[in-house]
């Protein structure tokens, strides 16, 4: 079963907090603070397996999550680092974070890999924190948090040219013969339910390509009609595109081109543009030259006309393919308003480094909160379970220019500030 799209979580470990710890020992006075780092938590990967073929994997399993590295002890101990949790998909795997559908990576490669979610740094200890005038530290780093995010799993299959075109045009069949693929073939429509590759060799028995069969399209399979709407992304991938039509008299073969290829273009992304090779099938038939003629005529140049049953052309055809990739570029993923940005990350200073710190609201009567992203992480790494720690917090916060923030929105004594769980009164 083809499973080329999924919904995963990840889910990175925290890091281990750092250990508050005095040095004692029978006739060893004052040794002085002896307490360890926390480990670091363990980061979730992505990486390309070329023996991977689908995402099934990620069908019910849907979460990734690794451990949290182990928090400091005495006597200098550091904490255990969590170990990695590696995720193996096929190659041709694009990475998409679902808030936004932004890309993270396209993992097209046998050993591509990309870091998901980084593990949380781990937190110092407070023997980190010995100088020349604080020589009794009694404050300690909590470990950093680990990220969670939820990921779009999009597999696009790696082929050099896709057959394209209607239900029983004789994709499949042309795929049997030009490679050793083995495709289930009948003569009734959508006998393909899957997209197939196969490895064509040409007649000199050393230049190769990959063929993709794509699944039959129909008039609306933009909109999820048929089968195409499942498979179209799979096109984006090939570099050149082969467009069969049947000249066996049951259907108009111009018409069939035309709703093809209108359907390519309403998919968005670009497809009618790429490098097109039109193919006349089913040559045997009573009346196809005629046909043939006609529908070239129509077209406005030469369709190569082809017959699996004798084979007719065939070798030609794969030999204009090749001829064709080869003077084609590797076509990359496409990305919606791409064009806007130039495919690069466009930088807004109100939030990138030059959003407020404090974040201070006002949510009710004589209560603040602080929700800023540069003093929420300030928080999230400070013990808080000592006094020293408390006092930390307040000074990195007293820095960040909390009394101008509380005063500008209407603070006065004796009111409540919150941030993240812990509250303190606002004095003047």
């Amino acid at each position: 079963m083809l499973i080329d799209r999924a919904i995963l979580e990840v889910r990175s470990g925290n890091g281990g907090n750092g250990a508050i710890s005095f040095y004692r020992e029978k006739n060893v006075p004052k040794g002085g603070p002896d307490g360890g780092n926390g480990g670091r938590g363990g980061s979730v990967y992505l990486i390309a397996r070329r023996n991977v073929n689908t995402l099934l994997a990620y069908r019910h399993s849907r979460v990734l999550q690794a451990e949290d590295g182990e928090k400091g002890d005495k006597r200098m101990r550091y904490g255990r680092n969590a170990n990695d949790v590696y995720g193996e998909v096929p190659c041709g795997t694009l990475v998409y974070e679902e808030d936004g559908m932004a890309l993270l990576a396209d993992l097209k490669n046998e050993g591509d890999i990309v870091c998901v979610a980084k593990g949380g740094r781990g937190g110092r200890g407070n023997a980190c924190f010995k100088n020349s005038r604080l020589r009794i530290p009694k404050i300690a780093e909590n470990g950093r948090p680990g990220e969670r995010k939820r990921l779009v799993l999009e597999l696009k299959l790696l082929a050099d040219a896709g057959l394209i075109g209607f239900p029983s045009v004789g994709k499949s069949t042309l795929l049997n013969i030009v490679s050793r693929s083995n495709v289930p073939t009948a003569d009734y429509p959508f006998t393909t339910l899957v997209p197939n590759l196969g490895v064509v060799t040409l007649e000199d028995g050393y230049h190769q390509f990959v063929l993709a069969d794509m699944p039959g399209l129909i008039e609306g399979a933009s909109s999820g009609k048929g089968l195409g709407i499942q498979f179209l992304r799979h096109i984006e991938r090939c570099r050149v595109l082969v467009h069969m039509v049947s000249m066996s008299g049951e259907r108009d073969p111009y018409a069939d081109y035309l709703a093809i290829n209108e359907e390519l273009k309403l998919y968005g992304a670009h497809l009618e543009d790429r490098p097109e090779i039109v193919v006349a099938t089913k040559m045997d038939e009573e009346g196809a030259e005629e046909r043939k003629a006609e529908f070239d005529k129509k077209l406005g140049f030469e369709s190569i006309g082809i017959s699996a049953l004798t084979d007719e052309n065939v070798s030609y055809l794969m030999k204009k393919v090749y001829e064709l990739i080869t003077k084609t570029p590797e076509m990359k993923p496409y990305i919606e308003n791409e064009e806007e940005t130039g495919g690069m990350k466009v930088y807004d200073a109100r939030k990138d480094g030059g959003a407020d710190p404090l974040g201070v609201t006002h949510p009710s009567d004589h209560v603040f909160e602080i929700n800023g992203e540069e003093a929420l992480r300030a928080y999230s790494l400070i013990n808080l379970s000592t006094d020293a720690g408390v006092a930390k917090l307040l000074r990195v916060l007293d820095r960040m220019g909390i009394d101008d923030a509380l005063k500008e929105k209407g603070a006065v004594q004796g009111d409540t500030v919150k941030i993240g769980e812990f509250e303190f009164e606002y004095y003047e």
